[in-house]
């Protein structure tokens, strides 16, 4: 009970000291549980969704997917008679049947061509209006659509396109583009995650999205009484007979929901490993404030010490007092993690994806996990500084309670941070030496955390050494306070240490990442530049085919010397070696690709392999399989018959375009496959006349301007949206590694203001002889300014190593230029002084203002 009462009256004398700490531990414990809540959230909203949109059995056209996904590589969903309707409700427990038709292959216009997609990432459904959606809609404007002039749409999707009843829209499918007006609108009475739904009258809809009527997508299935789905299932499977996917309401919404939990499990990991990230650099904050509380009380433990308590009860005392801080800490982490989840569902309101609060969902794991992390790490990371207040003796009641506690980081700990290091300077070498990515990429995630854990043990003697090197370039200039500021830094090499190595851990992912994102960007530039020989690409940036109007409308520009259309497809291969490759990628295109694409060859010429009944195969394939130029090799066309396709080319692995492509020309895809289920163009691409290039380019632009999903791009174009892209992935990651950074400044700010008060006598006699409040304040932020410059070196050059040995993996891939992006680095490293500018702000106020006296008498 006296070690409680004493770790509670040390812990409120000094709650001001534990609060940047307690702060560190709030924000890790925030994110963690933000995240889960958040994807709990989603969870709850899809799972509510499924659920409530799902009929009790579901009869699908064969091809369809376990989630009811209905677009295919023809941009048509796959269909099934309409007789199939009446067969289910001949079925035992059936007690009503009703076909629909819909389709995510669609893109939908304004009256002005503006498209009314989400920009979510959520589809864009057009479908028939039947009974199973009125279960979930309700009709808050107008009517259903009677007609094929009329069309009913979302209310969440009227609101943020701001349309109204009567508004003409247009419906654009790989069959034509469809006009009609909006006749209604109907609101979820359940949350809609974002998702752009139209609803035409069921003939309109067949004609519209399949070209012909008669035919169903999906039937929805209701039993009748005390039917159980799976019975049901069971009676309508032995009804309709095989060619059919029959599923019950929970295996639909356990398929829709397996879908979407990929995304979110994808999303979730990300962001807890940013958050563990937060947590590692918080450790080190927590470290250094009861280290430095613990030198500070070194004449009031020896004190305990020389009164009879023990080293464990000292010992404890501490500990407690870091449980009280982590338990603090964890509690309002939670709150604020449900605040964080909160916000980021308002975030991704903006963004399109509609999240209710109502849907909130904190399950009890969520903030018992929270506790646990914060209240072990803390406890954890307080350990090593409890150890060192139990071994203070009762002679240190006799010493200057000042007086430094750690001069110098020791031999044994030198001795191992660089046995560390060097472990993993030489798995970073054998990961650059590596000859296959696979095997090379291990090695590399051993060379970089053991290189991360070297740095930070071998931190006290870097300190030293870069630090001096710091003070003679930046600080000499600024005469005796310059020089008091570098004899501060090196006062305490360890504390220097752990507070620059918690800034080190943020920028070294932010070099890495930088090094890697510009590398890959050069490196697919070059390829462009040397393999690219055609002049614009056209193609929706979500993935979706190009429909066949749009083709003639590309085919039709004045000023093209040549189209190329690209239509990758699946096959069953058959292989020499005997081997049945299942879901195998196959890409047919236009002979003029050999062109377009100037791919290199090991052997054979590529333009023979769009020969009839010709194909090639990649390097690596070729060898895998023990293929050569004249093997045979049997492909089973998806939706088509089989064929026996003669290899013509063999083309090189090492390229980052089409790498591992095989290559048919689309002559022979149409000999095997029917012309209703060829796959659409993937890409089109276009060359223009020599001299026309400019008014090719606007002349495509103009001949699409009706089909606004798809992007008219020359290389220049190219270039820049490959590197946007990359670019927003980075931001994407810069903004969740700035918590971590964060962590880091409270870090510093920390230490400084400990600093400050353990030097509070020392303050004083400077003020006295003459040290001016001015240049009291330039010491400590000269001091703070080295401490994270010093951080940046070490991070920034940990990190390009890092990035420089994972292009090397990299090159074996493809992707071979290395570039360092110095803007980047150098800017980092200039707003790292600028932090420690900042962190310095609030101690070195607070050191302005004590009273000279006072700060004497201090003991």
């Amino acid at each position: 009970m006296t070690v409680l009462k004493t770790s509670m009256r040390n812990f409120f004398a000094h709650k001001g000291r534990m609060a940047l700490s307690a702060i560190a531990v709030l924000l890790s414990v925030a994110f963690v549980c933000g995240t889960l809540v958040f994807t709990d959230t989603m969870n709850t909203t899809f799972d509510k969704l499924f659920q409530t949109t799902s009929s009790d059995v579901q009869v699908s056209a064969k091809g369809s997917s376990d989630t009811g996904e209905t677009t295919s590589s023809t941009g048509k969903p796959p269909v099934m008679p309409a007789a199939v309707v009446d067969e289910v409700r001949g079925a035992r427990g059936v007690v009503k049947a009703e076909g629909t038709v819909f389709s995510t292959s669609v893109t939908v216009v304004d009256h002005d061509l503006d498209k009314l997609s989400p920009t979510s990432g959520a589809p864009t459904i057009v479908g028939s209006w039947n009974g199973n959606d009125a279960r979930t809609m309700k009709i808050t404007s107008g009517a259903a659509p009677e007609g094929p002039g009329q069309v009913m749409v979302d209310a969440d999707t009227v609101d943020k396109h701001h349309l109204k009843l009567g508004d003409e829209i247009g419906i654009i499918t790989a069959v034509g583009t469809h006009h009609a007006r909006v006749s209604g609108i109907a609101a979820f009475t359940v949350t809609n995650p974002g998702a752009a739904i139209f609803y035409l009258d069921t003939k309109t809809a067949q004609q519209t999205l399949v070209g012909r009527t008669g035919v169903y997508t999906n039937v929805n299935v209701t039993a009748d009484k005390g039917v159980s789905d799976a019975r049901l299932k069971r009676d309508v499977s032995s009804a309709l007979g095989h060619g059919y996917r029959v599923q019950t309401a929970k295996e639909v919404a356990d398929a829709n929901q397996k879908s979407v939990q990929s995304f979110l499990n994808v999303m979730k990991y990300a962001m807890l490993g940013f958050a563990g990230i937060a947590f590692l650099v918080g450790i080190f904050l927590i470290i250094n404030t009861f280290s430095m509380l613990v030198a500070q009380r070194t004449r009031e433990i020896g004190l305990m010490r020389a009164i009879g308590s023990s080293r464990g009860q000292v010992n404890r005392s501490v500990l407690i007092e870091a449980l009280l801080l982590g338990v603090i800490g964890s509690v309002l982490g939670v709150g604020a993690g449900v605040g964080i989840a909160v916000g980021l569902m308002k975030l991704m309101g903006q963004m399109g994806m509609h999240l209710s609060t109502d849907d909130l969902t904190v399950a009890w794991t969520t903030p018992a996990l929270g506790l646990l992390l914060g209240v072990v790490v803390t406890v954890l990371s307080a350990y090593l500084p409890a150890r060192r207040a139990g071994k203070v003796s009762p002679m240190a009641a006799l010493r200057d309670a000042s007086a430094p506690a750690d001069a110098k980081a020791g031999i044994v700990r030198a001795v191992v941070g660089l046995a560390l290091t060097g472990a993993g300077a030489a798995s970073l070498y054998a990961a650059a030496s590596a000859d296959q990515a696979k095997g090379g990429s291990g090695w590399l995630g051993l060379g970089v955390v053991l290189t991360l854990i070297g740095f930070v043990v071998i931190g006290p003697l870097l300190a030293g050494g870069l630090v001096r090197v710091l003070g003679a370039v930046l600080l000499r200039i600024f005469g005796p306070v310059g020089r008091m500021a570098e004899r501060n830094a090196l006062r305490n090499p360890r504390r220097t240490g752990a507070t620059g190595a918690a800034l080190m851990i943020g920028l070294a992912l932010v070099a890495c990442l930088s090094v890697v994102g510009s590398s890959m960007v050069a490196s697919a530039t070059d390829q462009l530049d040397k393999t690219v020989g055609t002049d614009f690409i056209i193609q929706n940036d979500n993935g979706a085919p190009v429909v066949p109007q749009a083709v003639r409308a590309i085919k039709a520009t004045p000023g093209l010397a040549r189209i190329t259309e690209y239509r990758p497809t699946k096959a069953v291969f058959t292989t020499p070696d005997g081997e049945t490759l299942k879901d195998t990628d196959i890409t047919a295109a236009d002979p003029t690709y050999a062109t377009d694409l100037r791919k290199k060859t090991v052997a054979g010429d590529l333009k023979d392999a769009y020969l009839p009944d010709s194909m090639s195969v990649h390097e690596k394939f070729a060898k895998a399989h023990g293929i050569h130029i004249g093997s045979k090799i049997g492909v089973a066309f998806k939706d088509g018959s089989a064929a026996r396709l003669t290899v013509r080319a063999i083309t090189s692995s090492d390229e980052v375009i089409d790498q591992g492509a095989k290559y048919t020309s689309i002559a022979t895809l149409a000999k095997y496959v029917p012309a209703d289920r060829m796959p659409l163009d993937q890409l089109v691409f276009a060359s223009a006349e020599d001299g026309r290039q400019d008014a090719a380019y606007k002349g495509l632009r103009s001949a699409l301007h009706q089909y606004p999903q798809y992007t008219v791009r020359d290389q220049t174009d190219y270039k820049q949206a490959l590197k946007d892209q990359i670019g927003q992935l980075l931001n994407m990651i810069y903004g969740l590694l700035a918590l971590a950074i964060i962590v880091a400044v409270l870090g510093v700010v920390n230490t400084l203001a400990l600093s400050v008060v353990e030097r509070t006598r020392e303050i004083g006699l400077m003020r006295a002889i003459g040290l001016s409040r001015r240049q009291l304040r330039r010491m400590i932020r000269l001091e703070s300014v080295v401490i994270a410059v010093f951080g940046a070196l070490l991070g920034l050059g940990l990190g390009m190593g890092w990035g420089a040995t994972a292009q090397k993996l990299l090159a074996l891939e493809g992707l071979k230029v290395l570039e360092i992006p110095w803007p980047t680095i150098i800017t980092v490293f200039v707003a790292s002084a600028f932090v420690g500018l900042f962190a310095a702000l609030i101690p070195a106020f607070r050191a302005g203002r004590m009273n000279v006296l006072n700060a004497i008498a201090t003991e």
